[in-house]
């Protein structure tokens, strides 16, 4: 077959502009498909919500600009049964009245009721089974870091009375794993001591995981002041939305 002929240095340099002009056309399609948006984090988070933010900023700036509606979860509504079945073992304690939005145990992995009842009998056999608390489901807003965090704790123990009394933090955990992330104990204990108006080195804090019986007491948790510059830095709040393809731009066209 015939070979083309050389482009003429005018041919050339219009190819060229060509190139250059599709290019520039290409980056402004795909810079008008993706855009960036800053995310503004409200004033008062949930302790779940801190802790999603703490571990992983960009994808809790998603779930913000995204909410997605969570679809119905057999295994939280056995979570919050297990903690309503706790908490109605001590019969003395005035239970508090909560929101749907304060239900705990959301976050539970409880397969079925045959799972749901073989954590009964697990913590039947720990070392609070048989300890009344001095508080279950205790409310708390801390003000920290610029925001108010709210939250719910567990259970509360106390030894003692008067200014030589201390406490012990314990958040109920169902998971099979030890995943628990001891900054939401640091955040329960330092909440408990403000609140109450005690010094931080009296109160103490612990996961129990339930299904083992395992106690896991934290060390060094951070105070206030490790807190503040732990959570006081702004994280990153942009979110890359990118629109599907339009199917009307296409070569050819």
């Amino acid at each position: 077959p015939a070979q083309p002929a050389p482009l003429t240095p005018e041919e050339a340099r219009t190819l060229a502009s060509w190139d250059r002009d599709l290019d520039a056309l290409t980056g402004e399609l795909l810079r008008a498909r993706t855009s960036v948006t800053d995310v503004p984090l409200p004033a008062s988070l949930t302790a779940s919500q801190l802790l999603r933010l703490a571990a992983d900023p960009d994808g809790f700036a998603q779930e913000l600009a995204r909410p997605m509606p969570r679809p119905p979860q057999p295994a939280a509504r056995r979570g919050t049964r297990f903690h309503a079945w706790v908490e109605a073992r001590f019969e003395e304690l005035t239970l508090p009245m909560l929101e749907p939005d304060d239900l705990p145990g959301t976050e539970a992995e409880i397969a079925d009721e045959r799972d749901l009842e073989a954590l009964k009998d697990a913590f039947e056999r720990t070392e609070y089974a048989h300890r009344t608390p001095h508080r279950v489901e205790a409310p708390f807003q801390l003000a920290i870091a610029g925001r108010v965090v709210r939250g719910r704790i567990d259970a509360v123990y106390r030894t003692g009375d008067g200014e030589g009394a201390t406490y012990e933090i314990v958040d109920w955990k169902t998971n099979r794993t030890r995943t628990a992330d001891p900054l939401q104990l640091a955040l329960y204990r330092l909440a408990w001591a403000e609140q109450q108006g005690v010094p931080l080195e009296s109160v103490d804090a612990a996961f129990l995981y339930v299904r083992t019986g395992e106690v896991v007491r934290p060390d060094d948790l951070p105070g206030r002041e490790a807190l503040e510059r732990l959570l006081g830095e702004e994280p990153v709040a942009e979110v890359n939305c990118e629109e599907p393809p339009n199917q009307d731009v296409g070569a050819g066209r």
